[in-house]
Order: structure tokens, then sequence, then C-alpha cells
């Protein structure tokens, strides 16, 4: 159990996770409807309810109540003071998807590089889904975080992947701008679709196969799934990508093999690179 007087205007859930900051807003909600929450020795369960000064917040939670997180081995590519770029294997979330989680993520194994970060999200400058493998940067300290963040979203990071997809993409090279969208019929995936988000990705047949095609892909959005989704629209889903119809396989075929970005300490333009994995030459071979 903790107390926490307030000192200045907050929203409920917020001030649960000032308190608990490995927890997410959430998780804090949870505890909230939970009655776990008290405002001034009474029960509250709204979320949103606004805190006044002076009010005070008891929750009843212990972080030792819940499983610990294991720890994780990532392979490092670079580090500095601000920064740090690993190889993240498939299989590994880049963060917690909201409610308080046991497993180890990029984040968890981030949190004892941090300075002035917190949070589930806490060092995360962009985000590889689970089953993509490969490049990946993060930041040690806010400063960082908006630096590298700012180039994100001023689309000046130069992200390259390779995938495998069934058969063989004609033509070999292209430019693909076919705007995005969230699927209403299967909320958690994306679509194309004319009411999207603009989306544009470039792509080239590294090899190709008598079944399948290894391709370069260099994003120029960064749209959720947007890689996923533009292949799959146009007939050739990554292999192992059953979310968006994809031939079954032991792991999605996707690695992130080259990110460019100018780092925080030195302003000096990087290339950071991982090796693809053998499987994707083995699986075009077949």
């Amino acid at each position: 159990m903790a107390n926490l007087e307030v000192t200045r205007a907050k929203r409920l859930d917020q001030k649960v996770v000032e308190l608990f900051p490995m927890l997410s807003r959430a998780f804090a909600a949870k505890l909230i409807a939970e009655g776990k929450i008290r405002v001034n020795d009474e029960v509250e369960v709204k979320p949103g309810y606004k805190l006044r000064t002076a009010d005070t917040v008891t929750v009843e939670y212990s972080p030792a109540e819940e499983v610990s997180v294991p720890e994780i081995e990532l392979e490092i590519l670079y580090e500095d003071d601000n920064c740090i770029v690993i190889n993240k294997p498939v299989g590994v979330l880049s963060h917690s998807k909201g409610a308080y989680n046991p497993e180890a993520t990029v984040a968890t194994w981030l949190r004892s590089r941090l300075h002035g970060l917190a949070g589930e999200r806490g060092g995360i400058v962009h985000r590889l889904d689970r089953a993509t493998s490969g490049v990946m940067i993060c930041a040690k300290n806010p400063e960082a975080l908006s630096w590298l963040q700012k180039q994100f979203s001023q689309r000046r990071v130069k992200k390259t992947y390779n995938a495998v997809i069934r058969g063989k993409l004609s033509p070999e090279a292209a430019v693909i701008d076919m705007p995005i969208e969230r699927n209403p019929k299967a909320p958690a995936t994306f679509r194309v679709g004319l009411q999207g988000k603009h989306a544009i990705t470039k792509y080239d047949a590294l090899e190709v196969g008598n079944n399948y095609s290894l391709v370069k892909l260099q994003p120029e959005t960064g749209r959720t799934h947007q890689l996923r989704v533009h292949l799959a629209h146009l007939g050739h889903p990554i292999i192992g990508d059953t979310f968006y119809q994809g031939e079954p396989a032991e792991r999605l075929y996707l690695h992130a093999v080259s990110l460019e970005v100018t780092l925080p300490t030195s302003h000096e333009r990087k290339v950071f690179e991982t090796s693809l994995p053998a499987v994707f030459r083995q699986k075009v071979k077949l």
C-alpha cells in the first residue's frame, strides 16, 4: 500500500502511474475499477477523476505481488551515453501492450540504462513488431528520445528491411503508394483504403526462387503494419504473416537489416546493419 499527497491537479490514473512508473495507464485504470484506489479514504472507481491539491491518494498495490520480469540478453550493435542500438530477436516485444505484463521486453531490458525516463515505453524511440527482428535504436534520456523521435516523425531516418514473400513481384522494383486504414471488420489489423493515411514503400527483388522471393523494402512512412499490408494487398504476403493471409511458417520472414540515423551525441550520420538470418535465403531456395 502507498499514500501520495497531490500537489497539483491531475487525473487519478495519471497520479497512480506517477507513484508506480512501471505501470501503464491501462493497468492503473484496472486497479481503480477494482476499488483498490482511495481518494481521501473514499474508494474512487473513475480513472478520469480530477484530483485537487491536497487530496490524498491511497493505492492498495504492491509490485512484489507481481511475478518478477525475467532478464534477457540482447545483442548490442552500438552504445554511447545517449542511445543504444540493438539487434532485436524475433519473439521479443518492443514494450508491454498495456496492462501490467511480467514478460521481458526491450523496454524492461533498457530500464537499468535509463536516466529521466520511466514507464512501459521508457526509452523506446520506434517499435518493431514482436515477430519482426533486426536493428532498433533506443534512447537513454529525454533529450535523446526527443532528438531521435523527431527524426522519425520528419522522415529523416532511412529504414531498410528484407522479407521473403510467396511468388514473384512484377515489376521487380517499384514504389507502392497506397493509403492504409484500420480494418473495421478486424480492428487489430489494417488494410489499404481510400480513407487511410498516406503510406509509401519502395521495394526491390533481390533473389527470385521457384516459389519464393527475397525482397528489399524501404518504407518512406511509418504506418502500423505498413510493409505487411502493402505486400498482402499486392497478393504477395510475407511468409509467416498469417495476420495478412501469409503462408504459415516458423517465424515472420521480415527483418530490419539496416537503420540510418543521425546520433544525438556526435550529430554524426551513421548506418547500423545486421546480418540477414540464414533461414531467409534457405527459404528462397525451396
